[in-house]
């Protein structure tokens, strides 16, 4: 049942990818479907991030003894400046590793 359960998925995820994808096929979004769909990423990846940062053990935590939160802050800050993914990377993973052994 779990085989066919993920095989269910596997083929819906590939094939509601596909026909967005395949450029043989006739499908095209209009301008606003286009725009609507534009939010989706910076959403989903708030929705992913927010709870992290924000929430330590179920309760707010925003305090400067909150490492994801500096890291955070620091990667925004960083990310704004340089304008390059892996320097943000890199550094804020190096603040955030340095926090989480001092703290």
């Amino acid at each position: 049942m779990i085989w066919l359960t993920i095989f269910l998925m596997m083929l819906i995820v590939f094939s509601s990818r596909y026909m967005f994808l395949a450029p043989k096929l006739p499908l095209k979004l209009n301008a606003e479907a286009q725009k609507l769909l534009s939010y989706s990423s910076p959403a989903v990846l708030t929705a992913i991030w927010a709870p992290i940062v924000f929430l330590q053990d179920g309760k707010p935590e925003i305090t400067l003894h909150n490492p994801y939160l500096i890291s955070a802050v620091l990667a925004a800050f960083i990310a704004w400046k340089t304008k390059s993914v892996l320097v943000t990377a890199v550094i804020s993973m190096t603040a955030f590793f340095l926090l989480t052994t001092v703290i």
